[in-house]
């Protein structure tokens, strides 16, 4: 692929375009982890987010990565050979429709680069209810719905009530889906080339104290139980599926296997929470894959129950890089 040639094409395409060339994805990871892309896009509006995707796939028949604040990403310590788009940094369209798509109900519409935490405050602001779990995730909408990002029993998908976005090959029209299936940790845009423009949340009124309430408990929670002040991708492995009908927790499994404190190199399973791998200085991709490795072995040896890591991971590392 010839990425120099991709990257004049879209900077004569689109003058306001941010490009960057050679970026290391370290920036743009929650971990602190991963080596460089070739071209990275972050577009500003939608206007510019299609119009990279037609050049790109029209063009030079590339399939872009799609990305937004990398909260839940793992990259390569070699980088990826990829064009990555990123929405975090624009598609930061933020209002209340007026109306609402259900009786008794509001609707916010959001860009697929508007963070999570400034969504669920949008939202107490309006007195609307629905999104106080989601003010401590560390991620964006565009994100948070792919993922379908949760938290204290709160999940995007409860919320969502239509995802627009646009397909591969980039076509002129976007696709609005209402009322999109959403699953544990899973949503349909993980089998889709599409990339995520904006996003419908339909909320229930509320009181205003109770709402704010509810997100600073959440909030002390979390400074109390999650190590904070070390870079992560917060939870690394999915809640397993439940034995004998009672749930099961990835983090108390982890904990019983005696592994909190595991470090391979500058990667350790937090002594926090076990849930956690850190990056506690240093780490690299390789460190972080080994140690989920360790702990998924023991874990299975220990208890029969296979944990499935919750982070992407993107580029390559060898055997067991996509676990």
């Amino acid at each position: 692929m010839n990425w120099n040639a991709l990257y004049d094409r879209l900077r004569a395409g689109i003058p306001a375009l941010e490009l960057r060339r050679d970026e290391p994805m370290a920036r743009h990871t929650t971990f602190q982890v991963g080596g460089p892309v070739p071209v990275m896009a972050l577009p500003k509006d939608e206007g510019e987010a299609q119009t990279v995707l037609h050049i790109a796939a029209m063009e030079f028949g590339v399939r872009p990565f799609f990305m937004g604040k990398g909260s839940n990403l793992l990259v390569s310590d070699a980088g990826a050979d990829l064009l990555v788009v990123k929405a975090y940094d624009g598609l930061g369209r933020l209002e209340l429709l007026p109306g609402g798509e259900w009786p008794g109900y509001q609707t916010i519409l959001a860009g697929s680069g508007v963070s999570l935490a400034r969504l669920s405050n949008f939202a107490l602001e309006h007195g609307l209810t629905g999104l106080e779990f989601a003010h401590g995730i560390p991620g964006s909408v565009g994100g948070g719905v792919y993922m379908n990002a949760g938290a204290y029993g709160g999940e995007l998908g409860q919320v969502v009530s239509s995802v627009s976005a646009v397909g591969l090959p980039c076509e002129e029209d976007v696709r609005r889906y209402v009322n999109p299936q959403f699953s544990y940790r899973h949503s349909r845009f993980q089998e889709q080339d599409e990339f995520i423009l904006r996003a419908c949340f339909t909320l229930k009124p509320g009181n205003p104290a109770e709402i704010r309430a509810k997100m600073d408990d959440f909030a002390q929670r979390r400074r109390e139980k999650q190590p904070l002040e070390y870079p992560s991708a917060g939870s690394t492995f999915k809640r397993p599926a439940p034995a004998d009908g009672r749930p099961v927790y990835a983090a108390a499994l982890i904990d019983q296997c005696g592994l909190k404190g595991l470090a391979v190199g500058g990667a350790q399973v937090s002594e926090k929470h076990a849930g956690f791998v850190i990056n506690r200085g240093g780490a690299s991709c390789r460190d972080i894959l080994e140690l989920i490795a360790q702990v998924r072995e023991r874990v299975f040896r220990e208890t029969g129950i296979t944990l499935e890591p919750e982070v992407r991971c993107l580029g390559r590392e060898g055997e067991g890089w996509n676990f």
